[in-house]
């Protein structure tokens, strides 16, 4: 092609860019006023954590590595849990470095054997926790038709989600209780409240099964001081939301708004944190349920499952990515 026809042509990349930008900021308007709002005045967060030990598991990254580095700026004792153990050691240094203080607890949640050398070594290290972030989970979006012989996604998730926490719980509770304090932040998700949909099975019925073990354990341990606050999350953009395509234009928060949530949580000590239109829907969905079902069901003839979850090439690696908070 000669020159003269090739310096004519139009350059549309500015305008790719102008238009990436604005869905950006629309996507970011919507995000603020789809998700839970954060946001706690720092002096206020360093009076409640100052000095105190809080356990925050999933902290290797996302949500939970942004939590712990807010936690130990004001001044708390920052217990990092996660699976893997290089990121939490290069999360303590970074943290030591700035003037916090942190411990890594490298620790694997689905194995109780596990669970109970991490009580038994934080509680000989520190004498008690006063403050746990339960984070860490596993996320799966797969059709029921490419699980019939995959029973072992339930199992991880279940005990990633459910099983792993109550454990931790129940190592814990009894020290909280005795010294009358204690508080438990869960990083619930908002399809705890909202009616199932297609390919979340797994993961919304392990979220919702916790969800409902700290609230009844709450109505028990409130009179001993121990509280509980369920976080149900709208979209946070993370590796676990990555491999699912379609999150990633989708609204949401980026982890550290969803840290400051966490931080709002623990100063305020309320009973939940939910998006301000979650009761609305619950509402209109009990009304609306066959609507909702017929919806939800042409949704899922509509759309398809991800490669991930079809068993492509991509495979291991959303597999890690999801399961990396815990």
């Amino acid at each position: 092609m000669p020159a003269a026809a090739r310096s004519s042509r139009f350059d549309y990349r500015p305008l790719i860019a102008l238009h990436s930008n604005l869905l950006r900021t629309a996507s970011r308007a919507a995000g603020w006023l789809i998700n839970p709002r954060g946001g706690v005045r720092d002096s206020k967060l360093r009076d409640a954590v100052e000095g105190k030990v809080v356990l925050v598991t999933g902290a290797s990254r996302g949500i939970g590595e942004a939590a712990a580095r807010k936690l130990a700026d004001a001044g708390a004792t920052v217990l990092l849990v996660a699976r893997s153990e290089e990121p939490l050691r290069d999360l303590e240094a970074k943290i030591a470095e700035h003037g916090g203080t942190a411990r890594a607890y490298p620790a694997d949640l689905s194995d109780p054997e596990s669970v109970d050398a991490l009580v038994a070594n934080v509680l000989e290290r520190h004498d008690h926790v006063d403050i746990v972030v339960n984070n860490a989970g596993k996320s799966i979006r797969r059709s029921v038709e490419l699980s019939y012989d995959r029973f072992h996604d339930y199992e991880r998730t279940i005990a990633i989600n459910y099983l792993g926490p109550v454990k931790l719980l129940l190592g814990l509770l009894p020290s909280m209780r005795e010294r009358g304090y204690g508080h438990v932040v869960n990083v619930s998700t908002i399809g705890v409240r909202i009616p199932p949909g297609p390919r979340w099975g797994a993961y919304q019925a392990s979220k919702t099964a916790f969800d409902v073990f700290m609230r009844s354990a709450a109505l028990e341990t409130r009179g001993d001081g121990v509280t509980m606050t369920s976080i149900y999350m709208a979209l946070v953009h993370t590796d676990m939301s990555a491999p699912t395509p379609i999150f990633r234009y989708l609204p949401g928060q980026r982890p550290e708004e969803a840290a400051d949530v966490v931080c709002r949580a623990i100063v305020d000590r309320p009973r939940a944190i939910t998006p301000w239109w979650a009761t609305l829907a619950e509402v209109g969905f009990a009304v609306g349920r066959t609507p909702w079902d017929l919806a939800a069901g042409l949704a899922y003839r509509l759309s398809g499952d991800t490669s991930s979850a079809e068993g492509g090439a991509s495979e291991g690696a959303a597999e890690v990515a999801r399961e990396e908070r815990s």
